[in-house]
């Protein structure tokens, strides 16, 4: 039903095709796998008379074209190593998909069957570095839409966004585990065409603006780093930016780019556990807010969270202008009022509120997360060799961390491997860590802040997690992520966001957007079913070596 929606609404938001093309930093490109995406998937194909176009595929792509963006086929023809057809056969069929479906600006083929252990078969991301570089891009800047696991796995892999479109030989946990579904090719393409649109300023951005502007991003430390893009973009157009936040999210906000000043208070619609609502509290946030003296203020939520509360007390601090998402009617409380398609990743809702408010990132700014470096303690974030895998095991949210039985099975299945672990966690979580860490680890547990943990993170090779804060904070530094991702909540929403990730876990568990907070389902199901040998082949799919002898940030 949530993907149902999510098509219908991202299908409702897109604009008329002869208005396509708008200015978005969010893709350069689409790849698009051949067989069974784009023609009819018939077996090791060599004959061209046979290639047959999916329903709608020629307009799908054209529109694509008109936006500006740019088309590569990512495909694995394994035929040709088994002697199905010769490369000259797959020549004529692949210029039989042209003529059809009109010129494409590369073709990734990998000619290799799967024994033959190459780095360019689906799911290894080969094909998809391969084409971002012929197409003069990179994966982050690219979308692949494909029909099977394999297809979205390579691009998760290369950090690039993926959308699938299954067929009646698509496996079901294959269809649950996609960030992202769609009914057919040409509704892929309007997945596509909507978000770009959502982050793109539907009017020319205000180079000059009134002097302060207030930003306002609640919860924990997570929710704030997903949110950097966004803020990113009002500090682009803003002469000052002032943050509202959380306790559980103060020290991500100061490792945040474009803020220039912090204000932490509770919000008891906002912060769980929620604090009491204490009147004289309220008065006296709203006076704080009063004396920030903010020409207007851009209220950044969850997709489960309501803006409206705050902003009757910016109205009441005295804020003329208040943007925010709101599904529920708003009154005179929002002078910009947002909506979003369910689904949509959170940076990506972050900046598509931006946007409607008049602010975008700058040409040179790309939009992913992005944390301050410079406020790292020694070692800097990314010197020397990264010769370590960092453990995250815990989570303040109890589904979303790893089992115990699991994290201490990673960590002498990858030491037998020749990686050296390090296990991190939080001052509650020294007993986790240290038994996590008997298995053959560095125990890091209580030692680091946040600044700390990202200087660890940063100097790793990759980050093993649920999906909790750390994730987010190694896609901001750019580091790889084994994602053991509990399905409480939409991996296309919650997942490490432009960053290269294997996700390991059982997709379509019972506890499947429950969001819920206590494993409905005893024995942690969802994770504790992963072997660890499946992490060692996660690191080895990431292009992570075994590291050599070094040492560990902090």
């Amino acid at each position: 039903m949530r993907r149902d929606q999510e098509r219908d609404q991202c299908r409702s938001a897109r604009v008329d095709p002869g208005a396509d093309r708008f200015p978005s930093g969010l893709y350069d490109a689409v790849l698009l796998d051949r067989d069974g995406t784009l023609v009819e998937d018939v077996p090791y194909n060599g004959d061209p008379e046979k290639v047959r176009p999916v329903p709608g595929a020629r307009e799908a792509l054209d529109r694509l074209r008109a936006a500006g963006l740019r088309l590569a086929v990512v495909t694995n023809q394994s035929g040709l190593a088994r002697g199905c057809f010769t490369a000259h056969d797959l020549r004529l069929v692949n210029a039989r998909v042209e003529e059809l479906l009109g010129p494409f600006d590369h073709w990734a083929i990998c000619p290799h069957a799967e024994a033959d252990g190459c780095a360019c078969r689906k799911p290894a991301p080969g094909l998809v570095h391969e084409a971002a570089t012929a197409l003069g891009t990179t994966p982050t800047r690219c979308v692949l839409i494909g029909d099977i696991g394999a297809d979205t796995a390579a691009a998760a892999a290369a950090g690039a966004a993926a959308i699938m479109v299954p067929t009646p030989a698509t496996r079901a946990a294959e269809v649950a585990a996609a960030p992202t579904v769609a009914a057919d090719l040409p509704d892929a393409v309007g997945i596509v065409l909507a978000r770009m649109r959502l982050t793109a300023a539907p009017q020319p951005v205000r180079r000059s603006r009134r002097g302060t502007v207030l930003v306002v991003r609640s919860d924990a430390a997570g929710d704030v780093l997903v949110t950097g893009p966004g803020i990113r973009a009002v500090a682009a157009g803003a002469q000052r930016v002032v943050l509202l936040c959380g306790p559980r999210g103060r020290a991500a906000a100061e490792l945040l780019p474009g803020v220039d000043e912090i204000i932490e208070a509770p919000l008891p619609w906002i912060d769980a556990p929620a604090p009491p609502v204490d009147p004289g509290a309220v008065r006296a946030l709203t006076d704080r807010l009063a004396a920030v003296r903010a020409g207007e203020a851009v209220v950044f939520t969850s997709f489960h969270q309501s803006a409206l509360p705050l902003a009757l007390l910016l109205r009441l601090a005295g804020v003329p202008r208040i943007s925010a998402i709101s599904d529920d009617y708003p009154g005179s409380l929002l002078d910009v009022r947002h909506r979003v398609p369910a689904g949509v990743p959170e940076p990506e809702r972050a900046l598509s509120l931006a946007a409607a408010a008049g602010f975008a990132l700058p040409d040179h700014d790309e939009p992913a997360l992005r944390i301050r470096t410079d406020r790292l303690p020694a070692p800097a974030a990314g010197a020397g060799a990264r010769g370590y895998v960092v453990l995250h095991p815990g989570s303040s949210v109890e589904t979303r961390a790893c089992p115990e039985e699991l994290a201490a099975r990673v960590v002498r299945v990858l030491g037998a491997a020749g990686y050296r672990v390090v296990v991190t966690g939080g001052p509650d979580e020294r007993e986790l860590t240290a038994r996590v860490a008997a298995a053959g680890g560095v125990d890091l547990g209580g030692r680091t802040g946040l600044d700390e943990l990202a200087a660890v993170i940063a100097g790793a090779g990759a980050l093993v997690v649920g999906n909790t804060g750390p994730a987010h904070l190694a896609a901001a530094l750019g580091v790889p992520v084994v994602s053991l991702f509990a399905p409480t909540v939409p991996f296309g929403q919650w997942g490490p966001y432009r960053v290269p990730t294997v996700r390991l876990g059982d997709a379509g568990a019972p506890c499947r957007d429950t969001r819920a907070t206590a494993c409905p389902v005893p024995g942690h199901p969802c994770l504790s079913a992963v072997e660890p040998g499946r992490v060692l082949e996660a690191l080895r799919l990431l292009g992570v070596p075994a590291p050599v002898a070094g040492g560990v940030a902090g």
